[in-house]
């Protein structure tokens, strides 16, 4: 008997170390690959004390699925390697998202640089290869982490030319590395041993300069030598000191000073020790070429004042004055981790005309935002004006009637969009960019004081915004639906300058509702999770601590509170973060944010007249018909409510409140504005009839009969869109979801006004203008506006059918729902996200339509073709037959 139970406690062992061996078994063809960091590849200038770890999934691998995940951290590669983990083990936590917060024990700390590494197990206890190693590097958690001090000059802010500063110190041993970290209020271009820093312009973002700053960090390494060097930085106004009127005040905003700086050099030599070069009254300064900069006119550059070599050591200052020790403008000071604005593309003339040995216009081929970059031989003091803008003249010369409407200049040097340049004229070929502006345009208008020899190489667009990464892709067998989302890019990028904003010319302002209508566009396009979370701070910034409300533009110096622009515009405080949510599966946003939301949610409820808003901006820039901006001001109050009550769910907060308050807002909504025997909303405009369906407005069992109502007036216009930028965002969506896709298709190709189709291909748009049709006197509207674009998702979102499942956010869970419009022979679209590539694509073969979609490795999906299909990860392929 003993002997029995001797071999049957064997075999036990031996199934349970099979068993064991079985769970370690290594999935060598799943590795957590692209690790980020905040959301950043290697970033070395973090400073929040619990980031963000992501990671995805490569190759793909049929079936895979995250169940668990352990993250590592160490301040060496080599620890991590050897397992000795000195930071953060994060332990096996259970977690189906690739994603984890630091929650380690162990405070980062500022200026160190941090490894870490992932491993995964699938729902078997099957686990991965161990990831590559990624790294991080803090910058400066804390205030008391700066040496540096903000210094400026003696001038007040009505002085016109830029300051320099420099500082001349001696590296007396071998680099291992240094760091720049910058801050200014306005902006700052700086230079080591007199080569410019980085690839970014407009640097820092623009914020709300009372409230909060933004500081970049530099890897200035490779720029230093052994012995001495010298730095150097010149200061543009930016939107901290506008010295011009235009109408939206910034003039007269509380922040406005003359710009300031702060900077700090943190050199560690190969010995370990370190040193630190920093802003204070030992820095010297001066003005020079920058004789006026101004984001509405632009800059004027006088080459004759340049003072040669002032950013090298060799340079003596000793006609120079000390900087002045000054004051921070705001309490926070925080870490730029969104991308900088960059030059991401040169664009060369398309077409070049002479009118005069003084006078010359170019053409390039689309509308952008950016600058010119002039090249040009004269004689010394000849003075070159650089004008801007959307269009032509008859005669061919350049036309701004449609963009300079807003902009009152007093001085009678500066003209909207016009950078001016002087000649220093030694013989040679004179280079000239400007620096402290951008403009939006799609022609240029040279003009000199004397005659110039200019060719079509002469002068060359810089394409310059917000170099957020592209992430998604889309093209059909239809060209004219590839050349809308072609111009909705175009437009989006052409309105990203660390805001999004409204157009890049007129206003260059940040317009709320602008962007929360053009969200989905963006967020399937391209990268934008930290963009949109420095967007969102100021947010929080933007909010008067005593009302509670919030301007349309934001920043704002003090322009847009009030009652005129309202709760649709407003409604981005929910939107966006609602978004970002949906998109990476993150409530960071949200988290931050929810007390002012709160604030906000009780200024309203001191607006409300028998329940309703009656106030606001509605369905802006409508066609014909007028939504009544009642019901669309209280739709949106419902949907804030609406977006409240997931918030607190999210958050694990009560959420009864919220939910009680939006029934009540829906019930309000459908006693005063719905008919529910004709299934008609408000006046019944394509608007009214959508917007119900999209926020969820309508009676369970109802939607049907409103839909029908929704078709039948756009039919009533022959198929030709009735409504403004809600309009644009929900009647193609709703007409697909409820069965007429066709008609949504027929709507947006349209050639005549208004139609998307009318835009790119009867007037030969390169962007999206901001009404669906001009005045001849063009005098009313900007052509590179993005609001009118969620056209572009709707291409992702029903063509290609990629679509994120809200219950399972970050595309956990991937809804695939392609509409086979019958007119097109092929779509193609893919989408990057934060889980890996999405990818659908169908086209038509002998009758029978062929379905291909890619699932990322660790993601589910739910197929709907000719019945519905759950796959996982993969490529799956399906044949959905045709009559």
């Amino acid at each position: 008997m003993k002997k029995k139970n001797c071999i049957k406690g064997f075999i036990v062992w031996l199934l349970a170390a099979g068993m064991f061996c079985s769970c370690q078994t290594i999935n060598k063809e799943v590795v957590p690959g692209e690790l980020r960091t905040e959301y950043l590849s290697g970033p070395i200038g973090l400073d929040t004390p619990s980031p963000r770890f992501t990671w995805n999934f490569s190759p793909s691998q049929k079936e895979f699925s995250q169940s668990y995940y352990q993250i590592h951290v160490a301040t060496s590669a080599g620890l991590l390697e050897e397992g000795k983990v000195d930071v953060w083990n994060s332990d096996k936590q259970e977690g189906t998202l690739p994603f984890a917060r630091y929650t380690g024990t162990t405070p980062l700390e500022s200026h160190r640089m941090y490894y870490w590494n992932v491993t995964v197990w699938d729902a078997s206890g099957k686990k991965t290869s161990t990831s590559q190693t990624a790294t991080f590097e803090m910058a400066k958690i804390n205030p008391s982490d700066w040496q540096a001090k903000w210094i400026t000059d003696k001038q007040d802010k009505e002085f016109e030319p830029a300051p320099l500063f420099r500082k001349t110190f001696s590296a007396k041993k071998p680099i291992a590395s240094a760091r720049a970290y910058v801050s200014a209020a306005g902006y700052a271009e700086l230079f080591i041993n007199g080569k410019r820093v980085g690839e970014n312009f407009l640097d820092p973002g623009y914020t709300h300069f009372d409230k909060r700053l933004l500081f970049v960090t530099h890897d200035i390494t490779p720029l230093l030598t052994l012995g001495e060097n010298a730095v150097g930085a010149v200061l543009g106004n930016g939107w901290y000191n506008i010295q011009s009127k235009a109408v939206w005040d910034f003039e007269k905003a509380c922040w406005r000073d003359r710009p300031r700086f702060l900077c700090e050099l943190r050199i560690t030599y190969a010995d370990g020790s370190t040193e630190v070069v920093a802003t204070d009254d030992s820095w010297r300064t001066s003005t020079g070429p920058y004789t006026y900069n101004n984001l509405y006119s632009g800059d004027m550059y006088d080459a004759r004042l340049e003072q040669e070599g002032w950013n090298t050591p060799t340079f003596s200052d000793a006609s120079w004055t000390d900087a002045v020790i000054t004051s921070q403008p705001a309490p926070l000071l925080v870490a730029q981790t969104m991308p900088g604005i960059r030059i991401t593309e040169e664009v060369k003339a398309s077409a070049f005309k002479t009118f005069s040995n003084k006078l010359y216009v170019y053409s390039f081929p689309k509308n952008m935002a950016g600058v010119t970059r002039l090249k040009v031989k004269g004689k010394p003091g000849t003075r070159i004006t650089v004008k801007h803008g959307e269009l032509l003249k008859k005669d061919g010369r350049l036309e701004q009637g449609n963009i300079n409407v807003y902009y009152h200049p007093e001085k009678a040097k500066e003209v909207f969009q016009m950078d001016v340049y002087t000649l220093k004229g030694t013989g040679e070929e004179e280079v000239f960019m400007p620096h402290f502006c951008y403009h939006g345009f799609q022609y240029a208008e040279v003009e000199s004081s004397e005659p110039v020899e200019l060719t079509d190489q002469s002068l060359t667009a810089l394409f310059m915004h917000t170099s957020l990464d592209q992430v998604g892709e889309f093209s059909s067998s239809n060209e004219l639906l590839n050349k809308i989302w072609t111009a909705t890019n175009q437009a989006y990028r052409s309105n990203i300058h660390s805001i999004p904003t409204d157009c890049p010319q007129r206003e260059k302002n940040g317009w709320t509702a602008d962007a929360h209508v053009a969200i989905d566009l963006a967020l399937l396009n391209f990268d934008g999770i930290t963009l949109y979370e420095k967007w969102m701070n100021d947010f929080i910034d933007n909010q008067r601590d005593s009302i509670g409300d919030i301007s349309g533009i934001i920043p704002s110096s003090s322009w847009g509170y009030g009652e005129w622009i309202g709760p649709v515009w407003d409604a981005a405080l929910f939107i966006i973060p609602n978004a970002l949510c949906n998109y990476y599966g993150d409530t960071r946003s949200i988290e931050k944010l929810y007390p002012t939301m709160e604030r906000y949610l009780k200024y309203l409820s001191t607006r409300e007249k028998d329940g309703y808003l009656a106030y606001g901006l509605g369905d802006w820039v409508f066609y014909k018909t007028q939504t009544p901006n009642e019901y669309t001001s209280t739709a949106y109050y419902y949907l804030d409510y609406t977006l409240m009550t997931r918030f607190a769910s999210l958050l694990g907060k009560d959420a009864t409140h919220f939910q009680q308050k939006a029934d009540q807002l829906k019930t309000l909504i459908n006693t005063k504005y719905f008919n529910a025997e004709t299934g008609v909303y408000a006046n019944g405009s394509q608007t009214a009839q959508a917007l119900a369906l999209y926020l969820g407005l309508v009676p369970e069992g109802k939607e049907q009969l409103v839909a029908d109502k929704l078709l039948d007036a756009v039919k009533a216009t022959d198929h030709f869109l009735d409504f403004g930028l809600l309009g644009s965002k929900t009647v193609p969506a709703m007409l697909t979801r409820y069965g007429y896709v066709e008609d949504a298709y027929r709507m947006i190709t349209k050639t005549e006004a208004p139609s998307w189709g009318y835009f790119v291909q009867t007037m030969g748009y390169t962007t999206l203008p901001e009404t669906w049709t001009m005045s001849p006197e063009f005098r009313d509207a900007s052509l590179n506006h993005v609001f009118m674009g969620d056209v572009s998702a709707w291409m992702y979102n029903c063509l290609t059918g990629i679509n994120y499942d809200a219950d399972q956010p970050g595309f956990a869970h991937v809804v695939i729902r392609p509409y086979f419009v019958k007119d097109l022979q092929w779509v193609k679209g893919s989408y990057k996200s934060v889980k890996g590539l999405i990818r659908s694509e169908w086209k038509r073969e002998d009758g029978n339509v062929k379905l291909t979609v890619e699932i990322p490795a660790g993601t589910t999906a739910t197929v709907y073709a000719d019945k519905e299909y759950r796959i996982g990860s993969g490529i799956h392929s399906f044949v959905i037959k045709k009559n």
